[in-house]
C-alpha cells in the first residue's frame, strides 16, 4: 500500500497528549521478551555498558537464538517430517550466534571462506554446513570440500570447477525458478544437464536440490519443493543419493502487533516524515504465521510432510531473520538536538552517536520501523521526535518519521531500537569517518535474577 492521506486536513490543532495530528506518526511498539523487559527496568544496567563501550553498541542475547531454533525444530518432530536448520550467516555477524546454532543442534549457511572459518571456530562441524552462493570462489570450494561441507551448485560450469579438484563431496543443484529472472541456479534444461554430468565425476555425490523465492508466500515454496522431490526420485534412478531439498529462508518475522501496523499503514501520509521524505515499500512488519508456523504452513500444503516421509526425503530451510527474532537490540547516545518546524507543528531533531549504517534498513531505501524506546524512563511530556547520525551526510537519518517518544529526549539519554538482530545491525556496517564499528554485547542470565554482560569474541 502507498502513502495516504496526503490530501486530509492540516491537523495542526494540537492533538491527545499534546501532540499535533497529522503530522506525527503512528506508533509502531514493537514486541519484547523478558529479557528487553529487565533491561529496560534495571536501573544501571544500560548506562553502565553505555559508560564502558564509550559509543553506540549492539545488544545480543544468543539464548533466544536457542529457542528460535528449537522452535523450528519442533515443527520437523511434530509433524514426523525429516528437517534440518541451517541459520543463514549472513543475518548477523556475532560469533555468539554461531555458538548458539553449535548449542541447538543447527547448521549454517555461509557464502565465504570467512564465515565459513567462523563457523568452524564457534564448533560447527564441516558435515553441519551448507556453502550457498554464485560461481564460489576456487578457495572456498577446496576448503568446503575438505571439511565436507555440502556444497550448492549454482551452475553447470562451478560442478566443472569442483569435479576437478578431485576431492570427494557432496552436493546440491540449485534450481531457478520457472518465470524468475534471478541470476541465481540452473534452468530446468540445465538442470537435467547437471544431473546427467554428476554420474560422470567420481568425487561428486549429488545429495539433491535447492532454490530460493522472494516474498514471504509458503504455497509457492511448498509448489517447488513438490516439484524437487520429483527431481529427486528422478535422479536416484540414476544412481545419485538425492535425498535432500532446500527451500532456502524467507520466513517472516512479527515485530509489531496487527493492529498498530494496520493503523500505520492505513493513516500514512508525507506529512509525518522529517522533510517530507517518502518510501515505496517497508518490510511486513506484521506477520501473520511467522517463523515456525510458516513452516508448519509449507509442510500441510499439499502434504508435503508426507510427501517428504513417504520418500525419505529431508527437507532443509536456511532462516536468518527469523532465527534471531528478538534476540538483539540497537543502542545509541543522544548527542543532542534541536527544535524544528513543518506544517506549522514544533518536532525535535535528535542527532545520535552513530549512523544508519548500523540499523540498514534505511540503506535499502526504507526505513527500520519498530519504534526505538527512549532510556531511562521519566515523567515528561509526549514530543515528536525524528533521530539523525553523527555524519556530514543530509541522508543519513535513523529515524526519518516524527515518532511520539514519551517525553524529550536530552543529551546522555539512550534510544534502543528493538529487534535489530536480524540484518539491521551489521549487514553494511562501515568505519565512516573512521568512527569505529558498534561492538556487540553479549548477554548472558546470571544467578538472582541478574544479567552479565560481555564482549562478542569470535575465536582467534
Amino acid at each position: 500500500m502507498g502513502l495516504t492521506g496526503a490530501d486530509a486536513p492540516a491537523g495542526a490543532e494540537p492533538g491527545p497528549g499534546g501532540l499535533s495530528e497529522g503530522t506525527v506518526a503512528a506508533p509502531l511498539p514493537a514486541y519484547r521478551d523478558r529479557w528487553e523487559e529487565h533491561i529496560l527496568s534495571d536501573p544501571q544496567l544500560l548506562g553502565d555498558i553505555a559508560f564502558a563501550i564509550g559509543g553506540p553498541f549492539h545488544l545480543m542475547y544468543p539464548a533466544r537464538v536457542v529457542d528460535n531454533i528449537r522452535a523450528f525444530q519442533r515443527v520437523f518432530t511434530d509433524s514426523r517430517t525429516p528437517g534440518t536448520v541451517y541459520y543463514g550467516k549472513k543475518a548477523n555477524k556475532a560469533a555468539c550466534v554461531a555458538r548458539a546454532c553449535a548449542t541447538a543442534g543447527a547448521g549454517i549457511d555461509v557464502s565465504s571462506t570467512g564465515e565459513l572459518t567462523v563457523a568452524l571456530g564457534q564448533g560447527i562441524r564441516g558435515a553441519d554446513l551448507l556453502v550457498t552462493g554464485p560461481e564460489k570462489s576456487d578457495e572456498l570450494h577446496w576448503l568446503a570440500a575438505r571439511h565436507g561441507c555440502l556444497i550448492a551448485v549454482d551452475s553447470i560450469g562451478e560442478l566443472k570447477r569442483l569435479a576437478a579438484l578431485d576431492i570427494p563431496m557432496n552436493v546440491l543443484l540449485r534450481m531457478l525458478p520457472a518465470a524468475s529472472a534471478s541470476r541465481f541456479g540452473m534452468s530446468a534444461e540445465e538442470l537435467d544437464q547437471a544431473v546427467s554430468e554428476a554420474a560422470d565425476y567420481p568425487t561428486i555425490s549429488l545429495q539433491g536440490f535447492s532454490f530460493h523465492l522472494s516474498g514471504y508466500d509458503p504455497e509457492p515454496r511448498a509448489e517447488m519443493a513438490g516439484q524437487l522431490i520429483d527431481r529427486c526420485r528422478a535422479a536416484r534412478t540414476l544412481g545419485h543419493p538425492a535425498g535432500i531439498i532446500s527451500i532456502g529462508g524467507g520466513f517472516g518475522v512479527d515485530y509489531i502487533p496487527a493492529a498498530d501496523w494496520s493503523a500505520f499503514r492505513q493513516q500514512e501520509t508525507r506529512r509525518w516524515f522529517h522533510s517530507g521524505k517518502a518510501f515505496e515499500s517497508y518490510y511486513p512488519y506484521s506477520f501473520p504465521e511467522p517463523g515456525p508456523a510458516m513452516l508448519a504452513a509449507i509442510l500441510r500444503r499439499d502434504d508435503l510432510a508426507g510427501r517428504l516421509r513417504r520418500t525419505e526425503t529431508t527437507l532443509a530451510i536456511e532462516p536468518g531473520r527469523a532465527l534471531l527474532d528478538r534476540a538483539g537490540s540497537t543502542v545509541f547516545r543522544v548527542q543532542g538536538g534541536k527544535t524544528r518546524h513543518e506544517h506549522g507543528q514544533p518536532y525535535r531533531l535528535l542527532t545520535v552517536d552513530g549512523s544508519s549504517l548500523s540499523l540498514s534498513e534505511q540503506w535499502f531505501d526504507s526505513e527500520y520501523l519498530p519504534d526505538p524506546v527512549l532510556w531511562p524512563d521519566g515523567p515528561g511530556t509526549p514530543t515528536a521526535t525524528v533521530v539523525g547520525a553523527a555524519t556530514c551526510l543530509e541522508s543519513d537519518m535513523l529515524s526519518w518519521r516524527r515518532i511520539p517518544l514519551p517525553r524529550a529526549a536530552v543529551t546522555g539519554d539512550l534510544l534502543i531500537y528493538p529487534n535489530t538482530a536480524g540484518y539491521q545491525m551489521d549487514s553494511n556496517e562501515s568505519p565512516f569517518h573512521e568512527l569505529p564499528l558498534p561492538p556487540k554485547v553479549v548477554l548472558s542470565e546470571a544467578p538472582g535474577g541478574r544479567y552479565r554482560w560481555a564482549l562478542d569474541q569470535p575465536c582467534q
